[in-house]
């Protein structure tokens, strides 16, 4: 039987947020003692357990089909694979840095400047595209102790809170990349393997529909059906259905979490009674 292989961060954030959305697409992988390799109970699918800086590779020679990724590793590596999916989480960006006491121009200030960083291919692309000459120091660890150790000017590193740049008294001045995970796979894939990734990209976009969206049902007179059509559009229209008591109906609908408090409100003024609000899990259209 034909399965598709997906290579998977190892450990880390990116891993358990990987897992979480596999999980969440109904697809139960029998993690069991074996950490390299993984297969899925009920769906066509095996889990190949990477260091992220791999991944790229991993799919490109076809030793994984598909993989989860930063899209900072992915651009940094340079191999034939592409995007087919942001995923939303594992957000970060890699961001120029230097000492807080510095005073800052603009981005000529890095010329003739030496910047320590893990992601050189990035920060070269990113530099020559500014018209800036600077020598790139690469190095692997803690990059953001290289100006406090008079190793280098400035960092190249990811940031995501910040809160590394300041305990190392630096200060974000330039960013080159916004970077998420995404799912990337080589430019073909046979047939057979590219209806599981059409499946399993059906059930991940399923789940994504439902998250921060609420299901909502009300009890309203009949001649307010009008009115609260009209806050509730919900996917197309609102479902409708007749309650035993005469004049009155049930509604419901789909409300996006942001909106909730604001659409309950006005429900409540044009006089909508009962409201029910449940969460939602997948959304198939």
């Amino acid at each position: 039987m034909t399965q598709l292989r997906i290579a998977i961060q190892t450990k880390g954030r990116l891993n358990e947020d990987s897992m979480q959305l596999i999980g969440e697409a109904g697809i139960n992988i029998n993690l069991g003692r074996r950490k390299l390799l993984a297969a899925a109970k009920n769906f066509p699918l095996e889990v190949l357990f990477l260091r992220d800086d791999d991944i790229p590779q991993a799919v490109a020679d076809q030793v994984a089909d598909i993989g989860i990724v930063g899209e900072n590793e992915m651009l940094e590596k340079k191999e034939n694979v592409q995007i087919i999916k942001r995923l939303g989480f594992s957000k970060c960006r890699l961001s120029l840095a230097i000492p807080k006491s510095e005073d800052y121009p603009g981005i000529e200030w890095f010329n003739g400047k030496k910047i320590a960083t893990s992601y050189p291919v990035i920060l070269k692309d990113f530099l020559d595209k500014n018209n800036v000459q600077a020598d790139i120091h690469v190095i692997s660890g803690s990059v953001e102790i290289a100006p406090g150790i008079g190793l280098a000017d400035a960092i190249f590193d990811i940031v995501s809170s910040g809160s590394t740049l300041v305990s190392n008294r630096l200060k974000e001045v330039e960013v080159a990349l916004q970077s998420e995970a995404v799912l990337v796979a080589p430019k073909e894939l046979s047939p057979a393997k590219q209806a599981i990734l059409d499946e399993m990209i059906f059930r991940m976009e399923s789940v994504e529909r439902a998250k921060d969206k609420k299901y909502i049902v009300l009890n309203a007179p009949k001649e307010k059906i009008d009115a609260i059509k009209a806050i509730l559009p919900g996917m197309k229209s609102p479902t409708v259905t007749s309650l035993a008591e005469e004049g009155w109906v049930s509604m419901s609908s789909v409300i996006a979490e942001k909106e909730f408090w604001e659409i309950i409100g006005k429900l409540k003024e044009v006089g909508a009674q009962g409201i029910l609000v449940m969460p939602i899990e997948k959304m198939i259209f």
